[in-house]
Parts: C-alpha cells; sequence; structure tokens
C-alpha cells in the first residue's frame, strides 16, 4: 500500500527529514512544527500519513493498539523503511544523513528506524517525542548506534512519564547516545521541548553525538500504589494513609492533586499520602466502593474512616478527613 506523504522541502534543504505522526493524527500534525525545528529551512521533509482510519475520528494509525485494529509495528517500520529509501532517492539525499522523528505511535517508529538490524543505512539521528513503546521493541545490541533525543511530559495521561526515562536508560546503557528531557505537560509538544530539539539536532548536524546521564527519578510526594502493595503500604502502615482515588481523564482529581501533594509535604511524618489510578487498580475502587472521583480517603488502621469526594479546597477537605486543619 502506497503511502500518502507530503514533502515539504526548505529554501536551502540539504537533508531529509522523516517525521511521523502520532496515532489518532495525520501527517499535518508534525508539518506545523517545521517552523520551530528548521527556522533556516534547511531540510526537506518528508511527512507520510498512517494507513489506517482510527474509528470514530478522523486521523490515522500505522498499526492497531487497541484489539481488532489493522495493522502491525513490524508492517509499519518497513513501510517507512521503503518510504526512507524512495525519498533519499527522489529527492536526492543521503538517507545516511536523515533525521527521523515523530510524536507518540511514530516516535516509537522513528526509533525503530534507527536502531533495526538492517542492511540498509541507518539515518543519522532520531527524535523521539513522547515514544508509546519501550526498548522491548528495538534493537539495542548494535555498535555506532544513532544518536537519540527522548522527550516526555511529566504529566502525561497516556503514557507514564516513567517509560521514557528507563528507556533512555536502557539506550544508554546498550551504548546508543541519548539525551533524555521531559517537561510539565501532558502528552504534548511545548515550545520547550521544541527548543531544546533544534539545539540538540544543530549539535547532530556538526557532526557530534550528545550523550548526557539521565537524572535520578524525582522524589514522589504522592507515590502511586498498586493493588499488590496495598495491604504492605497502607493497610499495614503505622501512619494513618491518605489515599487519592483518581484517573487521568479526571479534570476535577487535576484540580485536586496540587493540594493533595501540599498535604504530603506538610504533614510528613504524621500521614502517608499515596494515590491509587481506579482504571489501573479497578479492584481497590470497588472494594472501597469509589463511585466519584476525586476521592481521598483517610485510612487507619486498615480501615476506611472518612473519605471526601470532589475537588476542595485544602481546609475544607483536611477538616471532611478529621484533620487538624493548619495554614
Amino acid at each position: 500500500m502506497a503511502l500518502i506523504t507530503n514533502v515539504v522541502r526548505g529554501s536551502a534543504s540539504e537533508r531529509l527529514a522523516l517525521l511521523v505522526h502520532g496515532y489518532g493524527a495525520d501527517e499535518r500534525d508534525l508539518g506545523q512544527l517545521l517552523t520551530y525545528l528548521d527556522p533556516d529551512g534547511k531540510l526537506a521533509a518528508v511527512l507520510p500519513r498512517g494507513p489506517y482510519g482510527v474509528p470514530g475520528s478522523a486521523g490515522f494509525s500505522w498499526y492497531g493498539m487497541f484489539g481488532n485494529e489493522e495493522g502491525s509495528y513490524e508492517e509499519a517500520l518497513t513501510q517507512l523503511d521503503d518510504l526512507l529509501d524512495e525519498q533519499a532517492a527522489a529527492l536526492d539525499l543521503p538517507r545516511a544523513e536523515s533525521i527521523v522523528g515523530g510524536f507518540s505511535q511514530g516516535a516509537g517508529l522513528a526509533l525503530g528506524l534507527a536502531l533495526r538490524h538492517s542492511d540498509r543505512p541507518r539515518p543519522k539521528a532520531a527524535l523521539a517525542m513522547s515514544p508509546a513503546l519501550d526498548s522491548a521493541a528495538f534493537d539495542l545490541d548494535e555498535q555506532d548506534a544513532p544518536p537519540v533525543l527522548v522527550q516526555h511530559g511529566t504529566h502525561d495521561p497516556l503514557i507514564p512519564v516513567q517509560r521514557s526515562r528507563d528507556l533512555a536508560r536502557q539506550l544508554r546503557a546498550a551504548g546508543v547516545p541519548t539525551v533524555y528531557r521531559e517537561y510539565p505537560m501532558e502528552h504534548q509538544v511545548a515550545l520547550e521541548s521544541l527548543r531544546d530539539a533544534t539545539d540538540w539536532l544543530a549539535l547532530v548536524v556538526a557532526g557530534e553525538r550528545p550523550d548526557e546521564p539521565v537524572p535520578d527519578d524525582p522524589v514522589e510526594l504522592v507515590p502511586s500504589v498498586t493493588t499488590a502493595q496495598w495491604e504492605t503500604e497502607v493497610l499495614r502502615s503505622e501512619l494513618p494513609v491518605i489515599v487519592d482515588f483518581w484517573a487521568p481523564w479526571c479534570g476535577p482529581c487535576k484540580q485536586v492533586s496540587p493540594i493533595v501533594e501540599t498535604i504530603a509535604a506538610m504533614r510528613r511524618g504524621l500521614y502517608k499520602v499515596v494515590k491509587v489510578n481506579i482504571d489501573e487498580e479497578p479492584q481497590l475502587a470497588q472494594q472501597y466502593g469509589v463511585q466519584s472521583i476525586p476521592m481521598i480517603g483517610l485510612v487507619r488502621n486498615g480501615r476506611l474512616e472518612r473519605a471526601s469526594v470532589g475537588a476542595k479546597a485544602r481546609p475544607q477537605l483536611e477538616a471532611e478527613l478529621g484533620m487538624l486543619v493548619i495554614p
């Protein structure tokens, strides 16, 4: 199946850039980033469209992610590998000097193109914005792998930021020159991330292979607790436990989250504060009768004593949980 592809050639284009959109988007999605990524017009941007429509959406996908959808990761990877060859020849630009980049589903494919075993020349570098795949999908035992920039939002509700942190560490451990950056954003691209990508790209074009240690994971004020951890972390806790039952799609949960973090910081040593994603831990939500979120509960001596439902100001929330209200 021939891919629908747009090519935007800069006025001084000297390098091919294959930019692969994410699930539910189309080729225009990353095209609008060129003003920031290529202000001097030195890229010939190849913008393909995923071959499969996404039901209930005007966008497209590269392979199925949710059950009965068409396509596979390997099929999409082969299609894009062929497209890279075709466009390099058509534009008379060396494939080995090309940049591959993508967002979400497209980021996983860009990494696959850069790291896969193949007789074809590898791209010069790969930009992975909020990648939707972990390192298990990639070939990580090769020498002379191209440099990679991994970017992710700390508030991404779709793909946990921890996956990209771990991915960046695994890439570096395998000898892949890797730079990792994260930003206080959701599943998106921000101006700050584009600036970092532009600076990184300038280093790559200059012949450098940027590689930096991945910073330690930040200490979470309100760590997540799973069903498997519940008895140890909550029921057997010596301290009373504040539990934030939430979900990524819940707007009021995002409003109350900073308040819960403030309680965790101010009540350190007096209370333990944790959170439970009810989408990932439905058994706990059912066990404790969570019918509306956010629900903030107080568990003491293994028993749910009190609960507050909805986004509340801190004094009201603490009062409903029976805590001594402090300014």
